[in-house]
């Protein structure tokens, strides 16, 4: 497909910086594509009077680390700063990251990034649009405890573009599920949950399992090519358990749903389900690419936030809702003052019958 038919303006006062406070006080537009009037207005905390009892929401457990890191490459005389944004881990001491400016960087060269003590990484490989791949001095848990020493929280660019990441953004921008470290982006949908809203959840009937899926810098990666058969996915790790598999299969075999929460739940779930819908254990790399045409296998319903034009997550919740319902929601959210992006606002999507 054209990739400018997932494309849309947005006003630049509609991108949030801040999430809502209290986190489930966000808005929600529900979307029941088919219907004669297909969105409703509401908020996250409407979410348990809107699912049945005995579906599953699945949640990505995923931490974010502090992935930007601030180095200098040393060249004789010449000193050049160098940014790199990690975003898929490799090996023990191994990272690709994304690096400005990247010309400033050769194979075999070494950026330091800290003194005190010393943390450095060869470039061991040049890729295409500034990624390379980073050797570092340190490994294991050491390599964790010095990034999260002198990291900083990787704001996505567009929040970046407008302000600095502060100590705020260390608690905004993970979710209240945040156990396994490894994502250089959060799973937005997963930060409007609180304590309060999981009760109600659950005393409704609802049941709420985990996954994860290390969500890498890929994500807010334009796509450029003209045509999304073209266009390539970053490939990010990510592990549904056994006892996730089970549960799921045993909740839609009594007739409950799966409900994932964001994006990055839905791509594990659908890269561990076969073509029965039956989930399998899995824990691999995915570059799952979910545009328009494809056959859901597993997944009933999604909670997401607000994405951005011509993206790969614009195509998938297409995929899920049909492009004219979705094209049509998000006109309705830019003209009700929806907030979007990472921080934004929700839309709770059914799926089309043709999706």
């Amino acid at each position: 497909m054209r990739v400018d038919l997932f494309d849309f303006d947005l006003p630049a006062d509609r991108i949030a910086v801040r999430p809502a406070e209290p986190r489930d006080h966000a808005r929600l537009l529900v979307v029941r594509p088919g219907e004669s009037d297909p969105f409703d207005d509401g908020a996250i905390l409407d979410l348990p009077g809107l699912l049945r009892p005995g579906d599953v929401l699945v949640v990505n457990d995923t931490r974010v680390i502090p992935a930007r890191l601030q180095g200098v490459r040393t060249r004789g005389a010449d000193r050049a700063r160098i940014e790199a944004t990690l975003h898929k881990r490799e090996g023990e001491a191994r990272w690709r990251a994304f690096v400005r400016p990247a010309k400033k960087l050769k194979q075999g060269e070494i950026v330091r990034f800290s003194d005190a003590p010393g943390l450095a990484a060869a470039v061991a490989e040049k890729g295409e649009a500034g990624e390379v791949l980073l050797a570092f001095d340190l490994s294991g848990a050491a390599l964790d405890a010095a990034i999260e020493r002198i990291g900083q929280m990787p704001l996505p660019p567009y929040i970046a573009a407008r302000r600095p990441a502060d100590g705020r953004d260390a608690l905004d921008y993970q979710t209240l599920f945040a156990q396994r470290a490894g994502a250089v982006a959060a799973p937005t949908a997963g930060l409007h949950f609180t304590p309060g809203l999981v009760a109600a959840l659950k005393a409704r009937g609802l049941l709420i399992q985990t996954v994860t899926l290390h969500v890498g810098a890929g994500t807010f990666l334009p796509v450029k090519a003209d045509e999304t058969g073209d266009h390539k996915m970053h490939a990010e790790w990510g592990e549904v358990s056994a006892a996730t598999a089970d549960a799921l299969n045993r909740a839609r075999a009594s007739g409950g749903r799966i409900v994932a929460v964001g994006t990055t739940s839905l791509r594990i779930l659908e890269s561990a389900a076969g073509d029965d819908g039956v989930i399998a254990p899995f824990a691999d790399d995915t570059s799952i690419f979910i545009t328009p045409g494809y056959v859901f296998k597993a997944v009933g319903a999604l909670l997401t936030n607000f994405h951005l034009p011509r993206s790969t997550l614009f195509m998938l919740v297409s995929a899920f809702c049909g492009l004219e319902t979705m094209q049509a929601a998000y006109s309705h959210a830019i003209a009700s003052d929806y907030r979007f992006y990472s921080y934004g606002d929700a839309c709770l999507l059914f799926p089309a019958q043709s999706a």
